[in-house]
Order: structure tokens, then C-alpha cells, then sequence
């Protein structure tokens, strides 16, 4: 059967190899003129993969004028200059894990120095924010063009040592002298966009820039990275199709699956439903399914954060947050809520306007299942291989052949037998007397399984400590660690804690479970039905 050939970005961040080499492309190009029509100075976080590094090359190719690239697209509608400007580009990438202050100046001169050749401005004496105010007014006296400047993941030299004030406020010192040169040009300037992951201050990082633009969370733009339910069934519907023929499923279970794994993020309170765009350009090209986006791994500066606050891992479900507790400034933090959001381990699901509040949560399956596996070694020591082929099928397969009895005692032995690191053993003191921690362990483990797992589901009359729906049947437990299990049992009863879940047409197992604290483990259970 005749395939149609397409040609997949995955790796490929610049907008100029991608219209060049004829690769998939969703256009983003009326977003992008717009943004830079409201102000000559943009900021934007989105979390990493997501597509903020093709914006910033869109920008670069839009204002060195190359009309070529954009025909078809849909800022041909909108532009009718097309002037040439001599553009700066910075990838910030490229200073991360920078050990020392010396190390990390030595950098940012290093990345200067193309752009330094090109305009003619000699020697390496000063500081980087020297040495590029100076590279800036020598573009602009050369050219007689006010300057873009253009620069990608603004905060990477900053993630590392987020968790040691020390280093960070003197990282932060020379990341001040560096992008105070932005408000000291302001004449020379034609354009500024600056992108990254997370959100410090304009008072810390960007000085006296108080005329910078935050679009994160504007409505207009909160599709200018990722992909939209739109551009899915429109754009890339042929590209559903050829995944679907590969898989032996139809367009439309094809599309479902997709929607489950990947879709779910929303930057506003009026988004639409928005992809990642990473996993599915990955997913076509591999033509398979898979947790693309945890491809690296869990960053090692979001373990570290959720360590220092001791993050409570089963209330990410669904939170309750105004605006200002989760996209405030990083420096600011008093809790992970702010560097979840910003890095896309949690987005936005809903929002009250009546009392301005939103509700959070983890977006997808893909975000769920690899966030999990991150913190299996970090929380419990475990490698995760070791945990999926070991417990975890010996478990799914219990439950999958309604055994719940022999799962249970399976899940009895595993979390007996967990060896908790010890950075972790401080928190099973403070914590293991309380049913909370129980339902943090039970959500782990379901988490693992990518079961959809929820914990203090409310109900009228009170609520269910943990819910678990798997795809032939709904879990409703109840964990009691001073009583019984047939207490916990007849509180599922009691309280109708298994109600809301009758109408779906899947079986209900109610299971009421002690623990212990002695052996932090399961002491006993009883199943109803």
C-alpha cells in the first residue's frame, strides 16, 4: 500500500531547516507577528520541549527578513514590510551546570563571540553585560538598524542552583549584569523576546526592565507553543491516519489514544486543550506510543525542590491555587506549587472566575507515568526497571484477573521489603504515624501502574481516602491505621464513598485496609463488593 511521506522535526528546533527541508510544520506565524506587534519586549515560559526554541528561530528568520520561509503561512497575511535587522541570538542552554561564577562568565563571553567577529568588536576585557551592550551599539552604529536580540532559556544557568542560596545569588548577580544591558539600549533595540521554563522576577534578574511583557498566561497566546485539538485533526490528520494504519487501530481510536497520553495542558484560563508537541511529532516518527517526554529524565532540580519542601505528592491531583501561588516569581517560592506549573508537571484544569481561583493538575498519562518513575529511586531507592518487572506485573496481572486478595498480598510484601533512602527516612518519622503517608505509598504504586489514582475524593458525606479506576473495574479503599480493616470497610458503606462510581457499568471493589506502624506495612484487609 502507497505511504505518504512525511518528514517528522523531532531534534530539529530551527524554523529554517524545517520550511528548508520540507519537514512537518504547524504554523504559529500569526501568534508570533502579533506577539511582537503588542510589545518590543516579550517574555515567555513554557515548560522544556514544548516548542520555545522554534518560536525564537521563527522570530530570527521573521526579522532577518527572509520572506521565502513563510510563504503559505499565515503571517504572509499579516506583513507587509519585511525589513532586515541584524539579530542576536542566544542559546542560555548552553550555560547550565556551570560549577563556578568564573565558569559561568567565561560562557557567556564565549557565546558572544560569533556575533562579536561578525560587527567587529574586539578584545574579551570586561564583564559579559559589558561586552554585550558594547556588541549591541556596534550593530546598531554599523547598520544604522535598531537590534533583535533573542534570547532562549534565560533562566538554564540558574535551575542547577536553585536549591543553594549562596550560588545562587552569585549566579544571579552576573545574570543581572548581563540583561541589564537590555534596559540601557532600549533606543537600540527593534525587538527583545525572551524565553524559558521558569519565572524569576524582573526585579532580580531583569533589573530595571519594567517594561517587559509577560504573554505565559494571556489567552491570545496560549497556543503559540504546542499543539492544539484544531491543528491535530487538521494539520496533522494525515498523520494520525499513517500512525493508526502502523498500529492496527482506526483514525478515530488512534486519536483517543493520543488525547490520553499527550493532550490535557492549558496556560490560561481560557486555553484551549493544547499537546506536546515533542511526543507526537516523536510518536509519528516512530510510529508508536510511548513517554517521550521523560526521554532525559526528571530534572534533577525539580527532585531537589520537592525534597526541600517535601512536597506532597498525593494532593497534585487536583489543587486549589489563585494565579499568584503557582506563577509567582521562582526566588519567591514557599512551596514546589510555582516550579510544577512553570516546568509542566501540573497545568491548569479549571478556574472559578466568581472567587478567581484555579484548579491544577497532572496533564496527561505520559506526564503522570514518567513523573512517577522519576521519583521511584529518588523517594523509595528503587530502580524503576526493577519495580515494573518485578512487583508492578506480578501485581497488574492479579488485579487484571480479579484477584484482588493475591494482589493485595503482593503489594503487602513489596512495601514491606522497601529499603527507603535515607534522605527520605526523616519524612517516614515524621509522617508514618498519619494515614497520609499510606495513601502517598498506594499512590505511587498505582501511579507506576498508569492507573487513573485519586486520594481524598470527595463525596457528600465525607471522603474516600484513595480511588482507583483501572479499565475493567473501580478500586474504592479506605486505610486505617488505629482501627480495623472491617472499621474501614463499613466506613466505604456508611459513608457511600462507592456511590458516584455505580452508574459507570464496571465492577466495585471496596477495600478496607490496616496498617501498621511498626512494620510500614499492610497488617490486614477485607473486601466488599
Amino acid at each position: 500500500m502507497f505511504q505518504l511521506k512525511r518528514r517528522y522535526p523531532v531534534g530539529i528546533q530551527t524554523f529554517s531547516r524545517i520550511r528548508e527541508g520540507g519537514y512537518v510544520y504547524v504554523d504559529k506565524t500569526d501568534l508570533m507577528w502579533q506577539a511582537q506587534a503588542m510589545s518590543p519586549y516579550i517574555f515567555l515560559s513554557r515548560p522544556r520541549r514544548f516548542g520555545k526554541s522554534l518560536l525564537t528561530t521563527t522570530f530570527k528568520s521573521f526579522f532577518e527578513g527572509r520572506r521565502d520561509l513563510f510563504e503559505g503561512l499565515k503571517v504572509m497575511e499579516l506583513e507587509t514590510e519585511w525589513m532586515e535587522y541584524p539579530v542576536i541570538h542566544l542559546d542560555l542552554s548552553m550555560a547550565k551546570s556551570m560549577s563556578t561564577v568564573e565558569r559561568l562568565e567565561y560562557t557567556l563571553k564565549w557565546m558572544l563571540r560569533d556575533y562579536m567577529e561578525q560587527w567587529h568588536v574586539s578584545g574579551s576585557d570586561g564583564t559579559p553585560g559589558n561586552l554585550f551592550s558594547t556588541l549591541i551599539s556596534e550593530a546598531y552604529k554599523q547598520t544604522g538598524k535598531q537590534v533583535v536580540l533573542l534570547i532562549d532559556e534565560y533562566d538554564a544557568p540558574l535551575l542547577d542552583v536553585l536549591h543553594t542560596d549562596e550560588q545562587l545569588a552569585a549566579f544571579r548577580h552576573v545574570m543581572q549584569e548581563f540583561y541589564q544591558t537590555l534596559k540601557a539600549s532600549e533606543a537600540m533595540i527593534r525587538f527583545c523576546f525572551i524565553t524559558g521554563i521558569t519565572k524569576f522576577s524582573q526585579l532580580s534578574i531583569f533589573s530595571t526592565l519594567n517594561n517587559l511583557m509577560n504573554i505565559s498566561m494571556l489567552p491570545q497566546f496560549s497556543a503559540i507553543c504546542g499543539i492544539t485539538e484544531t491543528e491535530l485533526t487538521t494539520t496533522l490528520a494525515p498523520d494520525i491516519a499513517l500512525l493508526a494504519e502502523a498500529n492496527e487501530v482506526t483514525p478515530e481510536e488512534m486519536h483517543s489514544l493520543l488525547k490520553k497520553r499527550y493532550d490535557g495542558y492549558h496556560f490560561s484560563k481560557q486555553s484551549e486543550d493544547i499537546y506536546n508537541p515533542y511526543s507526537l511529532m516523536k510518536a509519528f516518527l516512530s510510529k508508536e506510543l510511548s513517554n517521550y517526554w521523560f526521554d532525559s529524565g526528571t530534572p534533577s532540580y525539580l527532585i531537589r525542590q520537592m525534597q526541600h519542601f517535601r512536597t506532597d505528592i498525593t494532593t497534585m491531583e487536583s489543587i486549589e491555587a489563585s494565579a499568584s501561588a503557582f506563577d509567582r516569581p521562582t526566588e519567591a517560592m514557599t512551596d514546589a506549587l510555582p516550579l510544577l506549573y512553570q516546568s509542566g508537571y501540573l497545568t491548569i484544569k479549571g478556574y472559578d472566575k466568581v472567587v478567581e481561583s484555579y484548579t491544577l493538575s497532572i496533564p496527561n498519562q505520559e506526564v503522570r507515568v514518567g513523573f512517577t518513575e522519576g521519583l521511584i529511586p529518588t523517594y523509595l531507592g528503587l530502580g524503576t526497571e526493577s519495580v515494573r518487572q518485578g512487583f508492578a506485573i506480578r501485581f497488574y496481572r492479579a488485579l487484571r484477573s480479579n484477584d484482588l486478595d493475591l494482589a493485595l498480598r503482593e503489594m503487602q510484601a513489596y512495601i514491606a521489603s522497601l529499603p527507603y533512602i535515607e534522605g527520605f527516612k526523616k519524612k517516614l518519622d515524621d509522617v508514618a504515624k498519619a494515614e497520609g503517608f499510606y495513601e502517598w505509598t498506594f499512590y505511587l504504586i498505582f501511579s507506576m501502574l498508569n492507573a487513573y489514582v485519586r486520594t481524598q475524593v470527595k463525596t457528600i458525606r465525607g471522603r474516600a481516602d484513595i480511588v482507583v479506576r483501572m479499565p475493567d473495574a473501580t478500586y474504592v479503599f479506605e486505610l486505617k491505621i488505629n482501627g480495623t480493616a472491617h472499621e474501614a470497610l463499613q466506613q466505604i458503606n456508611s459513608q457511600g464513598y462507592a456511590i458516584p462510581y455505580q452508574t459507570d457499568g464496571l465492577p466495585i471493589y471496596k477495600v478496607g485496609i490496616r496498617f501498621s506502624t511498626e512494620t510500614l506495612s499492610i497488617e490486614e484487609w477485607e473486601i466488599g463488593v
